[in-house]
């Protein structure tokens, strides 16, 4: 993946680099002090991949992002934990903290990978065909396929496409996360902020800010979260 760094801070950008040439996967195209310049860049030069600082002065991370084209994805670089839901608001690949931990970018990044091979293999999109009381038929390259709820982690909108997360692997369809989630059932499925839906009963530890669901870690959005402790939380805590 060919990507691009906007940071202000020029000691940010130097550790994002070292990161990227430690990473086989990746390929540096440029590198940017303020969004203005990235944006230029942007118009003449497709990126797979945009590691995108939030707090900058001009145009700030947040309001870069909403202009990037939909075949490059976003990974936020920060230093304020509080922007993470914002992150998820605007379809983020991922959310890095600094200082960045190598391990913590890896995954990252494998993440961005896995979701833009889904984007541009057009075999693997498909529609949401039916849904029934136990499992969704899914149409992918000419067949259907058939997933059970209780196989569903959660459910992620990305892009202009929503993305079935099993256990064992994931499904790319060009339906909504609206659409899909007025289909679902509502007392298995829950909004847990703009860009997903979470199988309540898959979740394995939360805090105020988070759930957890085996390695992944979904923020909950400040909308969501009473919905979220009414539903999963009221009557049984200990």
């Amino acid at each position: 993946m060919n990507c691009i760094i906007v940071d202000d801070e020029p000691l940010g950008r130097e550790a994002i680099r070292l990161l990227v040439e430690d990473t086989p996967a990746l390929d540096l195209s440029g590198s940017f002090g303020d969004a203005e310049s990235a944006g230029n860049f942007l118009l003449d030069h497709p990126v797979d991949l945009v590691f995108l600082d939030i707090r900058m002065p001009g145009t700030d991370g947040i309001t870069f992002a909403r202009t990037v084209r939909d075949n490059t994805l976003v990974i936020f670089t920060t230093a304020y934990p509080e922007y993470a839901v914002d992150s998820y608001e605007l379809d983020a690949v991922d959310y890095l903290l600094k200082p960045i931990e190598p391990q913590r970018f890896q995954k990252a990044v494998s993440k961005a990978g896995d979701y833009l091979q889904l984007l541009q293999d057009k075999s693997q999109k498909s529609s949401v065909e039916t849904i029934t009381q136990e499992h969704i038929f899914v149409k992918s390259d000419r067949r259907y396929f058939k997933i059970l709820f209780r196989d569903i982690l959660f459910i992620e909108g990305l892009k202009d496409y929503v993305v079935i997360q099993t256990g064992k692997r994931k499904i790319i369809t060009n339906t909504t996360l609206k659409a899909i989630q007025e289909q679902l059932p509502q007392e298995i499925f829950l909004r847990t902020n703009k860009s997903y839906i979470v199988n309540l009963e898959k979740i394995d530890s939360f805090d105020v800010n988070d759930i957890y669901i085996g390695t992944h870690e979904l923020a909950i959005g400040s909308r969501y979260r009473d919905s979220f402790m009414e539903k999963f939380v009221k009557g049984k805590l200990v």
